[in-house]
């Protein structure tokens, strides 16, 4: 589709990172598939609505989703046909309060014992070890890694923002065993030809892990990262320290993981307890 080439461009030209653009252009993809019987020019906000109330009705989609759709529409129209659409009354009212959802330190110490392959094991000590995001652990190089100083430099990651992350001494030793067996040459994690993972098969790798550990909920890299959090604040970190390392811009992002461990560091108990 012609306009999905000028809409990958402008967004380049922009400098979106490229799994923001990957996400963009499939959203709308789906979007434009779903209402073939439109043709692009012609969509308005009537179109949109009824998109949205069938994804909402037929997949059950989030709120958070329900947003990405209606931002990834919004900026292909005003990018490539100058249009604002006039959406606002489409995006949800009621704010969801969710928390996140992670493990014990028991079920991912677990997860790595009982997965054989260096690579993965590596990968998952890291992604819980340092509380990276999985955009953040593919492209992270060899360059990035700094032995001596004990951590890790996160590059241009989520916001464009550069910075340190510890390296755990206790991984240090699994990452120069897997280094001599795999010698990476630019991407510290590669697969064929040389090439950097894709956020799918460390998801996988992370899944299957998880199963092998007869852990029955569903577990994600992303609660890899919860779990990080989660411990840390249950260890008595300062949340300031906390924000920095996960990289949020504010510390109100990173207060959502207080709220499940006060009970356990208040040692609150039912009065059933009692």
């Amino acid at each position: 589709m012609k306009y999905s080439q000028i809409f990958r461009q402008k967004l380049e030209v922009a400098r979106y990172s490229d799994s923001t653009i990957k996400t963009y252009i499939s959203t709308l993809a789906t979007f434009f598939n779903a209402i073939n019987h439109v043709a692009i020019e012609d969509v308005d906000e009537v179109i949109i609505e009824k998109y949205l109330h069938n994804e909402i009705k037929e997949k059950s989609i989030s709120q958070s989703f329900q947003k990405h759709i209606l931002g990834s529409i919004k900026l292909f129209y005003e990018m490539i046909f100058n249009k604002k659409l006039s959406l606002s009354h489409l995006y949800p009212k009621r704010v969801e309060h969710t928390l996140p959802k992670y493990l014990s330190k028991e079920e991912i110490l677990k997860m790595i014992s009982l997965t054989e392959n260096l690579k993965h094991k590596s990968m998952i000590s890291l992604l819980y070890g340092c509380g990276l995001r999985v955009s953040e652990l593919i492209n992270m190089k060899i360059t990035d890694i700094d032995s001596k100083s004990g951590r890790i430099s996160i590059i241009q990651s989520k916001g464009k923002k550069d910075r340190y992350v510890m390296l755990p001494q206790s991984v240090l030793p699994l990452l120069r065993e897997y280094f001599k067996k795999y010698s990476p040459k630019t991407y510290l994690f590669e697969g064929n030809a040389n090439e950097k993972y894709s956020p799918r098969s460390v998801q996988q790798i992370v899944k299957q892990s998880a199963v092998r550990a007869k852990i029955q909920k569903l577990v994600t890299p992303h609660i890899l990262r919860h779990s990080f959090a989660t411990h840390l604040i249950e260890n008595g970190t300062d949340i300031r320290y906390i924000q920095e390392l996960l990289g949020h811009n504010s510390v109100i992002t990173t207060q959502i993981y207080t709220h499940i461990t006060d009970l356990k560091i208040r040692k609150i108990q039912s009065p059933l307890d009692m």
